[in-house]
């Protein structure tokens, strides 16, 4: 629970406050004073008579009832202090500094259980324990530095990591990025992630609260909770952006049976974030850097104008945001004449504007205007700007403040001189602007956010799905494991998922009548082996009854063959779509180029079923390989439309039967009219009760 206590603290105590500014009592009532915390702060310490001109009170005894407790004392003594002073002092917030709790021993893990026991028996929020505290406008009570400046439009920052809330902070600081409030929430015993989003969520006001959010995750303990605020927040105009650390693939899953099992944690993270808007980045740097971008105005295009006066800048800038699907325009025609104009002779316009390292500021505000007014297809505006010892910056900075203050269209500083020019950076930062000191960081940075989408729709999107039918399908199946190639099938019918013509069969010439019916060439298949491919269990090009009986004989041989498959030979591109049912997060479904490729190039993106139209045309188009399915060197495109139904059908389908497991279709065979199933395998997990 979080409460007005926790947030707005009228008293505050610090169990275990110290004049050692070196340990974290002491650090933690330093930065409460520096901070400018208003209300009444008292501090316990059984040793000392003041500490920091405060007065100690040598036992919790003797103090009078206080809102908020800081704990920065051992893990032992914690919960006798928690019960003590909720129960007798009238405390209904605790933040516990201290570590040695969970994340260490047994022991531990039951003194964590006493506390939250504790808090809740008597309605105390909790924050911690193992956490470096908390801070807002109203109060510092962390034990860390730095502080950053704290602001209403400023960043909220939730971090399950004390030590990494400290490097961010570091990272945010050196870029002018403000911050509203931070949290840092340890072990999250009682208050997570998700119900610190949860809470701003529930109480967002657009008029007062902060409209940027920056997490920092190791455990998502409630994907649901989640994906539903932020969400949420997303749609209320918020931006969110988050690290979700430790989501490498397991051994285990390496020798999971086919590719269908590809979806580990990682990409059902990459889903869930996908589905709820959420900005993914992989380090500090992108994180801080994205929440500088967040405090920018909002982007209405991808076409940019990069100002600057060193070429090899600008040129590293074009190519990253080229590689991240954004457009640096050639400029020419009558206004870029008359800009080259008024600058020196050698200076470019055709963009990257390059005005020379021997550019004035006074050049460098007419190259932005021309950019602000005269070139309408520029949507806004990158200006790398630093020391190359020619001019003074003062003034340049100067004129950037102001057009960044006056222009329309956003603009993005990137001055990287931040040793030799630090006063001169630290002086804009000051009039409340970021700085993006490495242009290719920011260009990364951007395209994450360009090519996130929206929140998808909460609704499912049934699309013709025979929702009954296949329950009763599912239902009758009684035993676990992959389900027959006619009970694919059958259930691929109900969901309007198009399968290639096909039979079954242990009898040769029952196959030989069959090819002759479908039409020569056709694809041999044995039914049996996990692998084909590996056991020569897949025989291509098959063109007369010689052939198949030939290669039906050799099949049948194989090791654990069943029967044999035999299907018309279509041609197109191979595509792949699997599903993993993932504890926690529901089933996570993958796409990309199909075949051997899916294994080999692992160029797969991911979403959470049930999946909307939009969120399968965001899948496909953040495929590498999105160049070879929208047609290349003259080759046509796929049906896109058709893939992305296939994909949520297939999301559908999963959502009304959580009995799948595993699923895989590899290949899909697409060209520009139709995508079909050509392989498909199904793994169902009945109840034990079921089972029998």
């Amino acid at each position: 629970m979080i409460n007005r206590q926790l947030l707005h603290p009228e008293s505050i105590v610090v169990i275990g406050g110290s004049n050692n500014m070196h340990k974290p009592g002491g650090a933690i009532v330093r930065n409460l004073v520096q901070g400018g915390y208003k209300g009444t702060l008292r501090v316990v310490n059984p040793k000392e008579e003041e500490i920091q001109g405060i007065k100690a009170f040598h036992d919790a005894k003797e103090l009078p009832p206080t809102e908020m407790a800081i704990l920065v004392v051992a893990a032992k003594y914690c919960p006798d202090y928690v019960k003590y002073l909720a129960a007798e002092k009238e405390v209904k917030a605790f933040i516990i500094i201290s570590a040695g709790f969970g994340e260490e021993t047994q022991e531990g893990a039951k003194r964590e259980w006493q506390i939250l026991e504790y808090c809740n028996q008597y309605g105390c929020a909790l924050i911690g324990p193992n956490c470096i505290g908390m801070m807002n406008d109203w109060y510092h009570g962390v034990f860390t530095k730095p502080i950053p400046q704290l602001r209403p439009e400023g960043v909220d920052f939730i971090s399950g990591s004390g030590a990494t809330a400290v490097f961010i902070l570091e990272s945010a600081v050196i870029k002018g990025l403000p911050f509203n409030s931070v949290w840092s929430i340890g072990n999250g015993k009682q208050i997570g992630i998700e119900d610190v989003l949860q809470y701003m969520d529930e109480n967002f006001d657009p008029e007062r609260d902060s409209r940027i959010k920056l997490l920092y995750i190791e455990n998502i303990s409630d994907p649901d909770k989640l994906l539903y605020h932020a969400g949420s927040l997303i749609r209320k105009g918020c931006h969110i952006a988050a690290i979700k650390a430790g989501s490498s693939e397991s051994g285990s899953r390496a020798a999971t049976s086919h590719t269908g099992a590809m979806a580990s944690s990682d990409s059902a993270v990459e889903a869930l974030f996908r589905k709820a808007g959420i900005v993914r980045c992989y380090s500090r740097e992108e994180l801080t850097t994205v929440g500088c971008i967040f405090t920018l105005p909002s982007l209405t295009g991808k076409n940019f104008a990069i100002v600057t006066h060193a070429g090899g800048p600008g040129v590293m800038l074009t190519d990253a945001l080229s590689k991240g699907g954004l457009h640096v325009p050639h400029i020419a025609g009558p206004m870029a004449e008359e800009l080259k104009s008024k600058l020196f002779q050698g200076a470019s316009v055709a963009n990257p504007i390059d005005i020379l390292a021997t550019g004035t500021a006074e050049q460098l505000g007419i190259a932005i205007d021309y950019c602000e007014e005269k070139f309408d297809e520029i949507d806004a505006i990158f200006v790398i700007f630093g020391t190359p010892g020619l001019v003074r910056p003062y003034e340049a900075y100067n004129i950037l403040d102001g057009k960044i203050r006056k222009g329309k269209k956003p603009i993005f500083p990137i001055l990287p001189s931040v040793h030799s020019a630090g006063p001169e950076v630290a002086e804009f930062l000051q009039k409340g602007h970021v700085n993006f000191s490495d242009e290719v960081t920011l260009a990364n940075s951007l395209a994450r956010v360009m090519n996130t989408p929206l929140p998808a729709p909460p609704e499912v999107n049934l699309l013709g799905v025979d929702v009954p039918r296949i329950r009763d399908i599912v239902t009758g199946i009684k035993e676990s494991g992959y389900i027959s190639p006619n009970l694919v099938r059958e259930i691929f019918n109900c969901a309007g998922i198009p399968m290639v013509q096909e039979l079954v069969s242990d009898q040769k010439e029952e196959l030989i009548t069959f090819a002759e019916k479908i039409g020569y060439p056709v694809v041999a298949k044995v039914v049996g082996p996990i692998h084909k491919s590996d056991v020569g269990g897949v025989a291509l090009n098959i063109r007369s009854k010689e052939h198949l009986a030939l290669e039906f004989n050799r099949m049948m041989k194989i090791q654990d063959a069943k029967a044999v498959m035999v299907q018309k030979m279509l041609q197109g591109t191979e595509l792949f779509i699997g599903a993993k049912y993932e504890s926690r997060f529901g089933h996570v479904v993958l796409c990309g180029l199909g075949g051997i490729f899916v294994e080999v190039l692992k160029d797969v993106s991911s979403g959470l079923a049930p999946l909307s139209m939009s969120e399968a045309e965001s899948m496909i188009h953040s495929l590498k390989a999105y160049k070879i399915l929208r047609g290349t060197r003259g080759q046509k495109g796929i049906n896109e439309h058709r893939y992305q139904e296939i994909i949520v059908k297939l999301s559908t389908l999963l959502r009304f039967a959580t009995e799948i497991k595993e699923l895989d279709i590899n290949p899909l065979l697409a060209d520009e009219n139709e995508v079909i199933a050509v392989d498909a395998r199904i793994w169902i997990e009945k109840p034990p009760t079921e089972a029998k």
